[in-house]
């Protein structure tokens, strides 16, 4: 067992309303007054926005690039092309432009900012870049981010389908550490318990207002975020990740139609919840009362692809001893999506 010497987390969060227009303050105090700027498409307001904040506070644009590749040969060779005087990497939207920011300025050993613009899993502050190399999506050693900027109302205004992709990423959390302390007594995988404890807290954090509002949107924001920090400690992503992400993984590779990470991963959180006995069904009364289970059920997964998902999954990662390495989970799947009350919905 290896111990942390140092724990990198974020010096600046700002998660409030307007956070955008105030991006230049946040640079402007520790005087990060020249920054390369990497970017999604389709947001052109916001970044309009973000550029007159930055503008207005003296903060000048070495680089600025609008992120669609998020592959570490890209951000490679983007690293080799950074302005040497640039202070810090700034990644506004979503996953692609903050997994290659976030990987250029750990190159580059520089403070990373990370504004995203939605909310649909814990990526945003994470130790990791998910890049693809050579074509197969990896997950590479980075660091966290220096400044976490979420301007709620952004996120607020995101469809629907944001706002539930991030919440089962979330919950994904409720599988993830049972699986973790299962770990412990069947093949002495380590577990650190601050980082069991931080994940198992921003999910009662959040079930206490699962609400759609400002205040809603901080809560998941911040729940998210403090995943992140669990993972660093950790030295692992097993505080934030068990067998369901490996059936979300598992359904990419097989599925003829994926679905969003977090759709996939709150489905397999409630049914690796079940195959774990666990007994407290709060988490499939959340998802009801929030919608969650109406927006699967609009397009219900398919069983057969879900079966074949439950089987590869343990071999995504062969050191990851969750429920599904237990034993053969296929029967009682199945038997669940035929007598659930939730899950018969979403299946067909």
């Amino acid at each position: 067992m290896t111990f942390n010497d140092f724990i990198s987390i974020p010096s600046v969060v700002r998660i409030k309303k307007g956070a955008i227009d105030r991006l230049g303050i946040y640079l402007a105090r520790p005087q990060f007054t020249k920054v390369s700027f990497f970017y999604s498409p389709g947001i052109d307001s916001i970044i309009d926005r973000a550029r007159l904040s930055l503008k207005d506070n003296n903060i000048t644009i070495l680089d600025e690039l609008l992120i669609t590749d998020a592959s570490f040969e890209h951000a490679s060779e983007l690293f080799t092309h950074l302005s040497s005087d640039c202070h810090a990497c700034i990644g506004i939207g979503g996953g692609k432009a903050l997994d290659v920011a976030r990987y250029v300025s750990f190159l580059a050993n520089k403070p990373f900012y990370s504004v995203p613009t939605a909310l649909s899993n814990d990526s945003f502050c994470s130790p990791q870049s998910s890049l693809t190399v050579g074509g197969k999506r990896r997950s590479l050693p980075s660091k966290q981010p220096y400044a976490v900027v979420v301007d709620t109302q952004i996120c607020l205004d995101c469809p629907d389908i944001i706002w539930f992709a991030g919440i089962g990423d979330l919950m994904g959390k409720v599988s993830a550490i049972v699986d973790w302390k299962m770990a412990f007594h069947a093949v002495n995988t380590p577990v650190n318990d601050l980082a069991a404890l931080l994940s198992d807290a921003t999910v009662f954090q959040f079930m206490a207002c699962p609400e759609r509002t400002l205040e809603g949107i901080k809560i998941l924001a911040t729940a998210l975020m403090m995943n992140g920090v669990a993972m660093e400690i950790a030295g692992s992503s097993r505080p934030a990740s068990g067998s369901e992400h490996l059936i979300s993984h598992a359904l990419d590779r097989i599925s003829r139609k994926p679905r969003m990470h977090g759709l996939q991963v709150g489905v397999a959180t409630y049914v690796c919840s079940l195959l774990q006995k666990q007994t407290n069904d709060r988490l499939g009364e959340l998802f009801e009362k929030i919608g969650f289970w109406d927006f699967i059920a609009q397009e219900p997964f398919s069983t057969s692809e879900w079966t074949e998902a439950i089987q590869l999954a343990p071999s995504i990662k062969n050191h990851y001893y969750t429920v599904l390495s237990s034993r053969d989970c296929v029967p009682e799947f199945l038997e669940l999506v035929k007598t659930n009350k939730y899950l018969k919905r979403c299946f067909s």
